[in-house]
C-alpha cells in the first residue's frame, strides 16, 4: 500500500525527521492559498503520484510568485503524469503538494528496506543523491553504502555514524544524520513499512539536513493495525503497488559496500 509524499512527510514530522514546510492542494486556488500560508518567495509544486521520476516528467515545478504557483498547479491537476515507472498511460494527478523552497548544497540518498537474501532490514545510503539508485548501483556501485540491522538489536547509533562518516558528513551533520536514521528505523518498524526512501536528503547551504522527498510503502497486511490511518494508504487509480520501489533491491544491497554488517 502506498502513501503520497505529503502523507509520508506528515509521518516524518511526527517522528521528528526534518522536512520543508508544505501543504497539499486539490485546486489551483488551494495551491495559491497554501503558498500564501507558507510565506516566502520561492515554492515548489509537486504532483502527487505513486511514481519516481516526477521531476524529469514535468511533475515538479519551481515557482517564484503566486501566479506561477497557480499556473503550475493548474497545469498538473486533472492531467496524467507519465514517467519511466508508470508506462505511457501515466497516472492521474488528483493533488499537488506546495512546499517552501530549499537552498541545496548537497544531495544524499537514504533508504530502509528488507534485504530478502539476508532476511534483515538494510539501511542504504549514497552520496549520489537525486539520481535513480538502480543507475548508481549499475554504474558506480562504490558510491553505495549499506549496513544491515540485527533484528534483536535494532539499528545502532554507531551504524548510523559509520554511514555518516562514509558520506563525508562532519560535525553536527553526523549527529543530525544519526537522529534521522534512527527515527526512520523507528518509523519503519512501528508503521509496518516495507520500503522507505528519501531521495534526496539534502544538506542545505546553512549545513542542516532536510528530507526533500519522502516515499513510503507499507505492508497491506498490516493496515488493520493502524485504524487512525483511515484512507491515507490506498492504491492510486491505475496502480497496485508503489511504482517508486526499486525493481531489484536485493541486487542493490548485495553490490553495496557493507560498512557494518549486523
Amino acid at each position: 500500500m502506498n502513501l503520497h509524499e505529503y502523507q509520508a512527510k506528515a509521518l516524518f514530522r511526527k517522528y521528528g525527521i526534518p522536512v520543508p514546510a508544505g501543504r497539499p492542494a486539490s485546486t489551483p486556488e488551494e495551491a495559491v492559498a497554501a503558498a500564501e500560508a507558507l510565506g516566502g518567495t520561492v515554492w515548489v509544486v509537486k504532483a502527487q503520484v505513486h511514481a519516481g521520476g516526477r521531476g524529469k516528467a514535468g511533475g515538479v515545478k519551481l515557482a517564484r510568485d503566486l501566479e506561477a504557483v497557480r499556473g503550475a498547479a493548474a497545469g498538473m491537476l486533472g492531467t496524467r503524469l507519465a514517467t519511466h515507472q508508470t508506462g505511457p498511460e501515466g497516472l492521474p494527478i488528483e493533488k499537488v503538494y506546495v512546499e517552501s523552497g530549499s537552498e541545496i548544497a548537497r544531495e544524499i540518498y537514504l533508504s530502509l528496506t528488507l534485504n530478502r537474501e539476508k532476511g534483515r532490514i538494510a539501511l542504504i545510503a549514497s552520496s549520489a543523491g537525486g539520481m535513480e539508485i538502480e543507475e548508481v548501483a549499475a554504474k558506480t556501485p562504490e558510491q553505495i553504502l549499506t549496513t544491515t540491522v540485527h533484528p534483536a538489536a535494532g539499528l545502532q547509533p554507531f551504524q548510523a555514524r559509520q554511514l555518516a562518516f562514509g558520506l563525508g558528513l562532519t560535525g553536527e551533520q553526523i549527529k543530525e544524520f544519526q537522529h534521522i536514521a534512527l527515527a526512520l528505523y523507528r518509523l519503519y518498524q512501528e508503521q509496518d513499512a516495507s520500503l522507505l526512501e528519501i531521495n534526496p536528503l539534502i544538506v542545505t547551504r546553512s549545513g542542516a539536513l532536510l528530507a526533500l522527498d519522502a516515499k513510503l510503502n507499507i505492508d497491506a497486511n498490516a493496515v488493520f493495525r493502524h485504524p487512525d490511518r483511515g484512507g491515507a494508504a490506498r492504491p492510486q487509480p491505475g496502480t497496485t503497488r508503489w511504482s517508486g520501489a526499486p525493481a531489484s533491491t536485493n541486487s542493490i544491497t548485495s553490490r553495496s559496500t557493507v560498512t557494518s554488517p549486523a
